[in-house]
């Protein structure tokens, strides 16, 4: 059997170049769309990102490193993630810091007490379009939550999909409750324990006549979060 050789080309110095741009294209490509600057440590640590995207960036992952006794290094990840900010933007009790950054956005985010010398830098980024750039790992756990989440929400959306067209008022409001204490007994994430809460309290405040518009209306809301998760819930070029 005859083996072929593999040469290189004749012109080595065509080839270097060709190969360094690939790798320049291949770098630009998978640049962090964040920017880290101002870093202040102490009691009120914080740093300053910047989104140089041409699109929203929903979630991200800052490691904050340090150098402990004994030259042990020390490192710390801080994860945000803001997809939902795109419905929950302006609402009541909705955190600015909790909220998906906009192209061109600057924010001061918060990290816990750092000593000096603690270098912070972006571990991971998620763009609106469900591009993920960063450490494997990092990225893993955010859409594995993502996922939870979305899966969740599906559950909420469906008890109201199921429930609200055959039954009314009080009774709509103890076979969702029962529902919803089910799904949270199994579950006991966001969603889950938001929707039984949401149920006691019109149960407790809304009037008769108002039990079925408040319900709906809440019941509208979590739809276009599912909506929203499912959107969100796939890394880009993994469908």
């Amino acid at each position: 059997m005859r083996i072929a050789r593999l040469t290189p080309p004749r012109d080595t110095s065509l080839f270097i170049v060709v190969s360094l741009m690939l790798s320049a294209v291949l770098a630009a490509a998978a640049e962090m769309p964040l920017k880290v600057s101002d870093v202040v440590t102490g009691g009120a640590s914080h740093v300053r990102l910047t989104n140089t995207a041409s699109q929203p960036v929903t979630a991200w992952s800052l490691a904050a490193t340090s150098q402990g006794e004994g030259g042990r290094t020390h490192r710390e990840v801080f994860t945000v993630d803001g997809y939902l900010s795109e419905l929950t933007h302006g609402m009541p009790g909705a955190s600015e810091h909790l909220e998906r950054l906009m192209p061109g956005q600057s924010r001061q985010v918060s990290i816990d007490t750092q000593p000096a010398g603690t270098t912070v830098e972006v571990i991971a980024a998620v763009l609106d379009d469900g591009a993920a750039i960063g450490e494997a790992q990092v990225l893993g756990e955010i859409f594995a939550k993502r996922s939870r989440e979305r899966d969740a929400l599906k559950a909420v959306a469906d008890a109201f999909r199921e429930v609200l067209p055959a039954r009314h008022g009080a009774e709509a409001l103890a076979a969702l409750s029962e529902r919803f204490s089910a799904l949270a007994q199994r579950d006991d994430s966001i969603p889950c324990r938001a929707a039984l809460e949401a149920v006691k309290t019109f149960g407790a405040k809304s009037a008769p006549d108002q039990i079925d518009d408040s319900l709906r209306t809440y019941a509208d809301f979590v739809t276009r979060q599912y909506e929203l998760a499912a959107k969100h819930a796939t890394r880009r070029g993994q469908n």
